[in-house]
């Protein structure tokens, strides 16, 4: 893997990932409340919280490769199994969309300073 510009940080890395796991719950409640037209907003949500909740281990995020490695580990899995889905396919699709972002991210090292909750 090339050397990144800037250094690798993994407590910025696990402060990024417990401010997403914050928002996607928020996501969730907002579309849990407009009803049966934001299931999909709520699925995609779920599987945005799931990865970020799989990725905290400071085990997981001292080390780019390591970090790396995780996000393949997870891409490789056949399905996703987590809390309040409603279409099982939605939220895989959702969920190994959310890992290939996290994986383009990762080996930029890029977008982990920002922590706004809409990005």
């Amino acid at each position: 893997m090339t050397e990144p510009a800037k250094p690798w940080d993994g407590a910025l890395v696990r402060k990024w990932l417990d401010r997403r796991v914050v928002a996607a719950r928020l996501d969730q409640v907002a579309a849990e409340r407009a009803g049966r037209a934001a299931q999909d907003d709520c699925d995609k949500a779920s599987a945005e919280e799931m990865i970020c909740t799989a990725l905290q281990a400071p085990a997981a995020t001292d080390a780019q490769d390591g970090f790396v490695a995780q996000l393949k580990a997870l891409l490789d899995r056949d399905h996703y199994i987590w809390r309040g889905i409603y279409d099982d396919v939605r939220f895989d699709r959702h969920a190994r969309t959310y890992v290939r972002k996290l994986m383009k991210m990762a080996k930029a090292n890029n977008g982990f300073a920002t922590t706004n909750r809409y990005q």
